[in-house]
């Protein structure tokens, strides 16, 4: 696993389910079915300094365009504070 905490872009299905993502300059396309999640405890703890970041997030495999192929797994977390798709943690 890989702490990221980094803003991605997400595309997501018309029912609001991811399909594909951008980490890096780099497209995933969503290849298994996403399993929706709320916030962590680190998020709820978090509130001491920081705005509470309610949000809807997901983890879903993610596989690359590129050459070879490259799959990952990706938790990801709408941020309505920022208005943005956070990337969490990825899994290899």
């Amino acid at each position: 696993m890989t702490m990221v905490e980094e803003a991605v872009a997400i595309w997501l299905s018309s029912d609001g389910v991811p399909e594909r993502l951008v980490w890096r300059g780099r497209r995933f396309r969503v290849t298994d079915t996403p399993t929706p999640f709320g916030p962590t405890r680190e998020d709820v703890l978090g509130f001491v300094t920081h705005p509470p970041r309610h949000g809807v997030g997901w983890r879903f495999q993610g596989t690359s365009d590129e050459p070879g192929h490259q799959a990952l797994m990706f938790d990801v977390l709408r941020d309505d504070y920022r208005q943005q798709w956070r990337l969490l943690r990825t899994y290899a």
